[in-house]
């Protein structure tokens, strides 16, 4: 797979967390063959995200990540290939509830891929990591801590990402009051946070690129 898209626009699920009531109902990938499959969700789900992302997986197989709703259970992240499904998180369990991912990689050099999201940006605000284990349809969750977002509600966009400055992957995330900006990391098992000095959305997207904000002055 070298792409993937999102089609068919759909207006079934009236939650509107990036801005309008339009989210999607299939997934398109594409292949370097030339080749493209579509993959159609059924009635009662939908596509509630801005772009599926590829990830490589451990086993060659690159997957495109993406948020998936379900109009009574709300959203779950989920890794789709050309046969469909290959492995989810849960959903969240409610309608209307929604989450905004990070990023996927080697979060902590272990050769396996992590995938991480904030579950819930504009109320539960808990920054989660969760594995694929090549064969297991279930993501494997990792770590989980409180207190971070990416997303202010309505916005068409999510803030931040992973970034690696030359010493592996970081997670780049505001505080759950968007004062500071946060650094974390995927440590043993834990979620390891530091700080980079106070949230600006220049600053953040400063930060993610490597370079220092204009304020950015770490804190005890």
């Amino acid at each position: 797979m070298v792409a993937a898209d999102y089609a068919e626009p759909t207006t079934r699920y009236d939650h509107a967390v990036l801005g309008d009531a339009i989210e999607w109902g299939a997934l398109r990938l594409r292949h370097a063959s030339g080749r493209e499959v579509l993959l159609r969700l059924p009635v009662h789900r939908v596509f509630e995200d801005l772009a599926p992302r590829l990830v490589p997986l451990a086993s060659g197989e690159v997957a495109a990540m993406v948020v998936e709703s379900d109009l009574g259970r709300g959203a779950r992240l989920a890794l789709y290939g050309s046969g469909g499904l290959i492995a989810a998180a849960p959903f969240i369990g409610q309608r209307h509830r929604w989450l905004a991912p990070v990023g996927a990689g080697d979060l902590d050099g272990d050769g396996r891929v992590e995938l991480a999201y904030v579950d819930r940006p504009h109320l539960a605000k808990i920054l989660r990591i969760w594995r694929h284990v090549p064969g297991r349809a279930a993501l494997e969750e990792v770590a989980a801590t409180p207190g971070f977002t990416n997303h202010r509600i309505g916005r068409d966009r999510i803030e931040g990402g992973l970034r690696d400055c030359g010493a592996g992957p970081e997670m780049i995330v505001a505080r759950a009051d968007w004062s500071r900006i946060a650094a974390a990391r995927l440590v043993g098992g834990r979620i390891e946070a530091r700080d980079l000095g106070p949230y600006s959305e220049r600053d953040m997207a400063a930060a993610l690129q490597c370079r220092p904000g204009r304020a950015a002055a770490p804190r005890p």
